[in-house]
């Protein structure tokens, strides 16, 4: 698979990228070895699936966003922004989660989606970000120290990281 044309962005959930989302998460969780039973609602009925993810949505106890990292036609990956922190969430999870689809691994899109994402922390009024990630996870380590994450401790198995986001420019 060569790289997307147009360059990726965040967007909100869309059937634009109906089979290449499908074909991506299939992909995930054949590689991994677990169930995909949850897209079998997605294959039936597409629209109404992207709809109940778009806008704010109430998951883990909190407000959180979801959005989709796309170019064009192509589904690489989600990013779900968590508004604000519960005690579990704190400990294991953070503010933001995100992966990138197999197909779409090892070109750096989980770095730069992972920057957009933190863009979208900043809209939200967040001025510092909670990342975790198994501890054995080095992959998403570099993809979180990339983006300014500093390391705090280890949880539960996961190893923690702060983002402080820079205020947003004014000219």
């Amino acid at each position: 698979m060569s790289d997307p044309v147009p360059p990726p962005r965040l967007t909100a959930p869309t059937t634009a990228v109906r089979e290449s989302f499908l074909a991506g998460e299939w992909a995930d969780h054949l590689a991994d070895g677990v169930s995909a039973e949850w897209l079998d609602e997605a294959h039936r009925d597409f629209g109404a699936f992207v709809a109940r993810r778009r806008g704010v949505q109430e998951r883990w106890g909190v407000p959180c966003s979801t959005f989709w990292y796309v170019s064009g036609q192509d589904y690489l990956g989600t990013l779900i922004v968590r508004h604000r922190l519960t005690p579990e969430l704190a400990e294991v999870g953070g503010h933001v989660g995100y992966h990138v689809v197999t197909p779409w691994r090892r070109r750096g899109h989980a770095t730069r989606m992972l920057a957009a994402g933190l863009v979208e922390c900043r809209r939200l009024g967040l001025d510092r970000v909670l990342l975790t990630c198994a501890s054995d996870n080095e992959p998403s380590r570099r993809v979180i120290t990339a983006n300014g994450g500093v390391h705090d401790g280890r949880v539960q198995g996961e190893d923690r990281y702060w983002v402080t986001l820079t205020p947003p420019t004014t000219r």
